[in-house]
């Protein structure tokens, strides 16, 4: 609701008080007034009703009723007299005028009394007539001859009013006095809008001067000020406020000056930010492709060198070479994750499952490395399903229970689910003895590369994103994830899962492969890379299990191979390569010339998420580089074993 303005409130200010005093004053005297009437009545109608009474007191003596005919009828020209009646003693009317119906709702309850119909606003007196008592003889005046005698009532007058007139005379008063306060208070309006407008005119010029100022407009304000009066009591301060305005003017012009200098210097900052945060990019990204792509070859020549027979010494120099290969590929994997996280685009596909699979799996995955630090595993047995996507839920978990594990000494580590919320919900906690984090460092572990009690980054002790990756994780799925820890007696983590009814149509989790050692045996590969050196470390590796490799540099030499008798079971190929093709177009022209949708897999250094998006659009597994030679060859064996599968069903009948 908008606020009344000066004028307003001045003039409001000016009237209350008038409209209150000439409301209570009028209020006061219309109810003096209406008093006295009602005073004014009454008296009149008993004044009517004894004369009555007096007058009939001979006839009713001399039972002349021709006499009482003529007084009621007289009685009935007076005011307001609705009807006039006279009674004997005996209560038997001896003589009546007007009309007889406004004796209806009147009850008279004594001889001599008044009583009201509301109804019919009629008022009923009664007055009875006695006999007066005259001495016959001075002689005996002053000597009371019958002391102990009661006057005589000779009859009874009646006589019936209406209120009419009375009521009537009420309105008008109301009326009068409405009226009379009406022009009273126009009077007061005029008069106080008159008296104010000498105080009202310079404020209300005062205040549309501070609201050109405050609206920015001091070029009105500048030209308001030629109509000020000198002859106004604030011209002072009309004057000071236009001063004002100039100054506010001046500032405000050259602080715009300074601010589109600033602006100008700004975007021109930003543009470079901007052209040096593009060039960081290109950078980053071509250096994590350069990087990934010798430590990719790094990766399949140790692989290769590790199969061959070695001296004690030479075997524990290529374990160590292992150990550190691995440590690079773990840095490079995390740094992938955080990069698809960061770019959404890691894809959620939620599910029923049972926890029970997913703590077989796990159990299965960490045994070994509880095992060899001298731990307790504690894995409990759920037979709880939980909606979610089972494959980050798994990696959530395996972060958790994989940094209690690298954390804890002595004691052990568990993992357990239970209810809550009656039922709806479902915890899967994992708590370890360990060294437990201090309040202070319980909001920092889950930033990146931050560890406690690791100042010298003892890559034993992990990189510090694993922490990072499962709070991002959990965040993507939905699913709140508490810490609570005590310094020296070890920490829980609590992730919280909503809870579902056991299914029967919800995935199980793949067991465990065994480790066949010629199960990709005289199988032929066709590997396409631009990097000979990467070529010839892929090609090692697969030489070393067995398989039949065909090598190419590019569609040209891979077209060549294909010509020369070469038949791939499965096709390896790079997504960076020459003659300005992708390993994703290469990969069709050869199923083309194949004339089958031979099995393929893309190797990349590449981490833009638009990569993974079109690889999956084209039905195509992307491996990053560096690659796990476990990994590229559970990968071969899972697309060889489709294929050979999908062969079977198309020649059953």
């Amino acid at each position: 609701m908008k606020l009344l303005d000066i004028r307003s409130r001045m003039l409001l200010a000016a009237l209350l008080p008038l409209v209150l005093i000439s409301t209570l004053l009028a209020i006061f005297f219309l109810f003096a007034r209406f008093s006295d009437i009602q005073d004014a009545y009454q008296q009149r109608i008993r004044t009517v009703t004894r004369q009555l009474a007096l007058a009939s007191e001979y006839s009713l003596f001399s039972a002349n009723q021709q006499q009482l005919h003529k007084l009621v009828a007289g009685v009935l020209r007076e005011p307001d007299v609705r009807w006039a009646g006279v009674l004997d003693a005996g209560g038997q009317t001896l003589a009546s005028a007007g009309h007889a119906g406004s004796l209806a709702g009147l009850v008279f309850v004594s001889p001599e009394g008044q009583s009201f119909a509301a109804d019919t606003g009629l008022d009923g007196l009664a007055q009875p007539v006695i006999a007066s008592e005259l001495p016959l003889d001075d002689l005996y005046q002053g000597i009371t001859l019958r002391p102990e005698a009661t006057p005589l009532q000779l009859g009874l007058v009646r006589v019936v009013f209406s209120r009419q007139s009375l009521d009537l005379q009420r309105r008008n008063m109301l009326l009068l006095g409405a009226l009379i306060g009406a022009l009273g208070l126009a009077f007061g309006v005029g008069l106080a809008a008159w008296l104010s407008a000498g105080v009202i005119r310079p404020i209300m010029r005062i205040t549309r001067l501070i609201e050109q100022i405050g609206r920015g407009d001091f070029s009105e304000a500048r030209a308001a000020r030629d109509l000020a009066q000198l002859d106004d009591p604030l011209h002072d301060l009309q004057d000071n406020l236009h001063r004002m305005a100039d100054r506010l003017a001046y500032a405000r012009d050259d602080l715009e000056r300074q601010v589109a200098l600033a602006t100008q210097a700004l975007r021109a900052k930003k543009e470079e930010a901007e052209q040096a945060t593009q060039a960081k990019s290109r950078f980053l990204a071509a250096a994590s492709h350069d990087l990934r792509q010798p430590m990719h070859a790094l990766g399949m020549f140790i692989s290769r060198l590790a199969q061959l027979s070695h001296d004690a010494q030479t075997g524990q120099l290529v374990v160590q070479l292992q150990a550190s290969v691995g440590a690079m590929q773990k840095l490079l994997d995390g740094l992938l994750d955080l990069s698809r996280l960061d770019a959404q685009a890691v894809p959620v596909k939620p599910g029923a499952f049972a926890l029970s699979t997913l703590f077989e799996q796990l159990a299965h995955d960490l045994a070994q490395t509880a095992s060899d630090k001298g731990l307790r595993l504690r894995i409990r047995a759920s037979p709880l399903w939980v909606m979610s996507d089972a494959t980050l839920v798994y990696r959530i978990l395996l972060n958790l229970v994989s940094n209690a594990l690298r954390y804890t000494e002595h004691g052990g580590v568990l993992l357990a689910a239970r209810l809550s919320n009656s039922g709806q919900q479902v915890l899967l906690q994992v708590w370890d003895s360990g060294i437990g984090i201090a309040p202070e460092h319980q909001q920092a572990v889950f930033a990146e590369f931050y560890q406690v009690a690791n100042a010298a980054r003892n890559r034993t002790l992990g990189l510090g994103l694993g922490l990072n990756i499962v709070q991002r994780t959990a965040a993507l799925l939905g699913h709140p994830l508490q810490l609570t820890s005590q310094l020296g007696r070890g920490t829980r983590f609590t992730l919280t899962l909503p809870r579902v009814q056991p299914g029967l149509s919800a995935p199980a989790a793949d067991p465990p492969e065994p480790q066949r050692p010629d199960e990709l045996r005289g199988i032929a590969v066709l590997v396409i890379d631009d990097d000979p050196l990467v070529l010839a470390a892929v090609a090692s590796v697969l030489d070393g299990w067995g398989m039949r490799v065909c090598q190419a540099l590019g569609l040209s030499q891979a077209r060549q191979q294909l010509e020369a008798g070469c038949q791939p079971a499965v096709i390896v190929c790079d997504y960076r390569l020459q003659e300005e093709l992708n390993g994703i177009e290469v990969i069709q022209q050869l199923r083309g010339l194949l004339a089958q949708l031979t099995p393929a897999c893309l190797l990349s250094g590449d981490t833009d998420p638009g990569l993974m998006q079109a690889a999956q659009v084209a039905g195509l597994t992307l491996l990053h580089k560096p690659v796990r030679p476990a990994k590229l060859r559970s990968l071969l064996r899972r697309l060889v074993q489709n294929q050979d599968q999908k062969l079977i069903d198309d020649d059953l009948p």
